[in-house]
């Protein structure tokens, strides 16, 4: 059995995409900060019939992102595939001139320094395999900056850029690196963006292996 770390993961796409890659024979490895919100998502999905444990970290703190990804791989097996997709602070989400060096620093930590601790642990794994994807989540200010939430607007920048250069310089080890880019609420009913719709979205750019950035639907 290969995993499927899911960094970020709660109720509403986490769980979908859980069950879109359990239902693949993929380990579920849930990753956040609250174990006790983790372990019952994980006892729902285990009663649906799937392998699923939660490691607590936060991704702003290296050592406990290292060892969640770590004993997830121990547990489960090595990481095919690692999604990243927390929520972003309410802090990174302030107007552009009400936004300090402290919410950009923290924003940093959150989306570049976080994910780049992330694909370094999985990443050998992935080349033993020989195969594997890595996933980005980001909302619209991913592709579009916009100062009405300038931390994740110049953070996403960041996030997007450097998982650009990993899906280019990774395609030859056979792994694929994508950015799913969902404009606005992820929202249960939605034709575009309820959970389980962007879980198969994620669970196509894994197996279809195309191009770099794909977009939940069309920027307005």
């Amino acid at each position: 059995m290969t995993t499927i770390a899911i960094i970020g993961a709660g109720p509403g796409l986490g769980a979908a995409v859980a069950r879109r890659f359990g239902a693949e024979g993929f380990g579920i490895a849930l990753v956040a900060r609250d174990q006790q919100k983790l372990d019952g998502l994980a006892a729902d999905l285990t009663a649906q019939g799937h392998t699923a444990r939660g490691y607590a970290a936060d991704v702003r703190d290296t050592g406990a992102l290292t060892a969640a990804l770590d004993r997830a791989a121990e547990d489960l097996g090595p990481v095919e595939v690692l999604q990243y997709s927390p929520l972003p602070h309410q802090d990174f989400l302030r107007p552009l001139l009400e936004t300090t060096t402290d919410d950009l620093l923290a924003a940093v930590e959150f989306s570049i320094l976080g994910p780049v601790t992330a694909v370094r642990r999985v990443l050998p794994g992935m080349r033993e395999l020989g195969r594997g994807s890595v996933l980005f989540v980001n909302g619209g200010s991913g592709a579009r900056p916009n100062p009405r939430v300038a931390g994740t607007s110049i953070a996403f920048a960041g996030e997007g850029a450097y998982a650009a250069m990993l899906h280019d310089t990774l395609a030859s080890d056979g792994i694929h690196v994508g950015q799913l880019i969902v404009p606005g609420a992820i929202t249960p009913g939605h034709p575009t963006h309820d959970p389980d719709v962007l879980a198969g979205r994620l669970w196509d750019m894994h197996t279809g292996r195309g191009e770099f950035r794909v977009f939940a639907e069309p920027l307005p």
